[in-house]
């Protein structure tokens, strides 16, 4: 005990020991930790979806948990609840504003169909945002009270590590908390990057960190990047009728199947959204009047050129929020050129009981489901004797753009990289979403294609949707590729008509054979 506080005292003299008030007094709260007994069995950091799908798995499992989360706000000074990225500014807002620029297009339909709905009919932001906005928070208060529910003990507080077994975070009325436990799992996920080497980019700008939270419609805005966050924000901003520009330094959707993404760019292009391609911004000021001057160069002429806007959008990336950590006091070892963490088959990284799941760690899907997933398989192994892994091969995911993308697999770039061009096989076709016909909506990216190993029994190495509801359509058929399945059972599955899924086991037209993919249909 006087080792520990001695060395507490050496950190600048700013760690008390964690107390509890009670009646009569107050009480050593932290007292049993130096001799081994520590106040948790597991003490989870961050409390996104892994982190809470971790603790509500080991209070399933009868263990004493507690989860610490704190929201750093945002440059903007936008804050938010329990929940993480996902619930509060990534996955959740991001569909249901998706979904109200689909509402949109439905709406222009409509007259096709019978409906006499008089056009064109306008958006109010304040009214989405307040509707999403409210409905986040309902999911904050359900976390908390899931946690309650559970006896996970829950802490607001900005944690960083003493030892690799203790904590410190500082309560609000500036109380600092001791907490100790035999396991820690680190769960904190990342934060938007801003390029802090342009002019004006913290001041002036926003990230996903505060589109969603925001309380006036962002008006004519400039998305900087080409990330599926960037074109996804874009998407949904065109739809509900602002006027979007995607300035793109690169390619888009790095790591995304290329002829897939260039359809999507497509797509959107043909729908409002304008893009500059080959630009990089070199500065942002506020003129008089409240607007954004952006300059920007063409990164092949060394052209400049200047653009107005009432907002700018930095999607160029996101770090890992391991920073304030204090992971070398523990002994975790992170990528020096990324900041993740480096972690083992098992999630477990260089100290022996600490563990890191989720976008904080070095090589990870930056998926949900896939934290989800692995955190409650890894609790599984800490408290239900399982030894079961996390698989992260043919994870499915999808781009919530206005045309949607699903994929599962390997993109055919990745396929060809691994296997050979020789040793590969791609299936394609464009087709029609009946749905499109009546309303005469350009189906021309519409487009499925499946890329397999030459050699019988063609298994199916990815799959790869344009469409509409991509996501439903690629969850299905990713648990066939999940269990191995050929070309040939693909082709044998009867589909459901007339649906959009139905083309997938229609494909027969190879691109090998030099002929143009069919124009199938759901007539």
């Amino acid at each position: 005990m006087a080792a520990m506080a001695v060395a507490l005292r050496g950190l600048g003299g700013r760690f008390r020991w964690r107390t509890q008030a009670v009646a009569g007094g107050v009480r050593v709260a932290a007292r049993g930790a130096a001799a081994g007994q520590r106040d948790y069995d597991l003490l989870v950091i961050g409390g996104g979806s892994g982190g809470l799908a971790c603790a509500k798995e080991a209070a399933q499992l009868g263990r004493k948990v507690a989860v610490v989360d704190y929201v750093e706000p945002s440059p903007r000074g936008t804050r938010w609840g329990l929940g993480g990225t996902c619930v509060n500014v990534g996955c959740i807002p991001k569909k249901l504003m998706h979904q109200a620029a689909l509402l949109g297009g439905l709406i222009r339909d409509a007259p096709h169909y019978g409906w006499e709905v008089a056009q064109p009919v306008p958006h109010d932001w304040r009214k989405m945002a307040e509707a999403v906005q409210n409905h986040v928070k309902s999911l904050n208060w359900g976390h908390r009270v899931q946690l309650q529910d559970r006896k996970v003990k829950y802490f607001n507080i900005k944690a960083s590590f003493v030892d690799e077994h203790t904590v410190c975070g500082v309560a609000k009325g500036g109380k600092e908390i001791l907490l100790s436990a035999d396991h820690i799992i680190i769960a904190t996920g990342g934060r938007p990057r801003y390029p802090t080497h342009i002019e004006g980019a913290l001041e002036y700008g926003i990230t996903s960190d505060d589109i969603f939270w925001l309380k006036e419609s962002p008006g004519k805005t400039l998305v900087v990047g080409a990330s599926y966050v960037a074109l996804e924000c874009a998407g949904f901003l065109t739809g509900i009728g602002l006027d979007t520009t995607v300035m793109i330094r690169s390619i888009p959707l790095r790591g995304f199947d290329q002829q897939m993404s260039s359809m999507v760019i497509e797509h959107m292009e043909s729908h409002g959204t304008q893009f500059l391609r080959g630009c990089a911004p070199s500065r942002v000021r506020r003129l008089p009047d409240g607007h954004l001057q952006v300059t920007w160069e063409d990164c092949t002429t060394g052209k400049e050129d200047t653009g107005t806007f009432d907002t700018v959008l930095w999607a160029i990336g996101r770090v890992p929020d391991t920073r304030s950590l204090n992971l070398e006091k523990a002994g975790v070892d992170t990528s020096p050129d990324t900041q993740k963490i480096l972690v083992d088959s098992r999630e477990g990284t260089s100290v022996p009981h600490i563990y890191a799941i989720g976008d904080v760690v070095e090589g990870r899907p930056e998926l949900t489901p896939t934290a989800i997933m692995a955190g409650r398989l890894l609790v599984q192994r800490l408290f239900g004797g399982s030894s079961d892994l996390m698989d992260y091969d043919n994870v499915p995911t999808t781009v919530f753009t206005p045309l949607e993308y699903g994929c599962v697999g390997l993109s055919e770039e990745e396929a060809v990289a691994r296997h050979g061009q020789e040793h590969v096989e791609v299936y394609h076709a464009h087709y029609k979403p009946l749905e499109f016909t009546v309303a005469g909506r350009d189906a021309s990216q519409c487009y499925v294609k499946m890329v397999c190993l030459r050699e019988p029994p063609q298994l199916v190495l990815g799959l790869h949707f344009l469409g509409p509801n991509a996501g439903e359509v690629t969850q299905g058929f990713a648990l066939g590729i999940k269990c191995g399945a050929s070309y040939a059972q693909v082709m044998r599955t009867v589909g459901i008509h007339p649906t959009c899924s139905e083309e997938v086991v229609k494909l027969r037209i190879s691109k090998r054979s030099g002929l143009d993919p069919t124009v199938t249909g759901c007539g």
